[in-house]
């Protein structure tokens, strides 16, 4: 399994830690890009369209035993793109309105070695109790989540009090579905 290193496109803390528990080597290698996607671009094929996004630019320094790994995960209520918070009142009304429902976080995933190219998606349905004014507060002025799709962080505070159950993958809402892309670097790639 070791005849090749996994280039993880990624800033993320959460996903840099995921990648590492696959047991392959990994760089972490990032550029910026502006993740803007098509309005008319149907909400489940978001994701896959910013992964891609995310590896263009790193295409070119892949070396002949390199696999890009690049995500982006969404979430998905009632049909609508949840995005991330612009500040902490933003954050507050996004998790009063998943509170007390179900709704689909979808990460995108794109592979890309010398000459080959996959994606995939993983969806996972997750299911929120009602949480009261006071446990949304506490939850965002104590752990900050402006940087998460959908203003909270399954591994937090909030997935323990607020997250009644989830069908699907856990790590896929914590930013990389760790099964899946196993199996697609796996089937795909090598």
């Amino acid at each position: 399994m070791s005849n090749f290193k996994l280039v993880l496109g990624s800033k993320s803390p959460r996903r840099q830690a995921l990648i590492k528990e696959l047991g392959f080597p990994v760089e972490i290698r990032t550029k910026e890009v502006e993740e803007i996607y098509p309005e008319d671009l149907p909400a489940s094929d978001v994701p896959e369209f910013l992964a891609k996004l995310k590896a263009s630019p790193l295409v070119e320094s892949l070396k002949d035993d390199e696999i890009l790994v690049t995500s982006d995960t969404i979430v998905v209520l009632n049909g609508e793109v949840i995005g991330k918070p612009a500040d902490a009142e933003a954050a507050k009304h996004m998790i009063s309105q998943l509170s007390g429902n179900a709704h689909t976080v979808i990460t995108g995933v794109c592979l890309t070695s010398k000459g080959k190219r996959h994606t995939f998606s993983s969806k996972t349905n997750v299911f929120f109790s009602e949480l009261s004014t006071e446990e949304i507060d506490h939850y965002v002025d104590t752990f900050k989540p402006m940087d998460k799709a959908g203003s909270y962080g399954i591994q937090e505070w909030i997935g323990y009090i607020g997250v009644s159950r989830i069908e699907g993958c856990y790590y896929n809402v914590m930013g990389l579905p760790l099964h899946d892309l196993y199996r697609n670097i796996k089937s795909k790639l090598l």
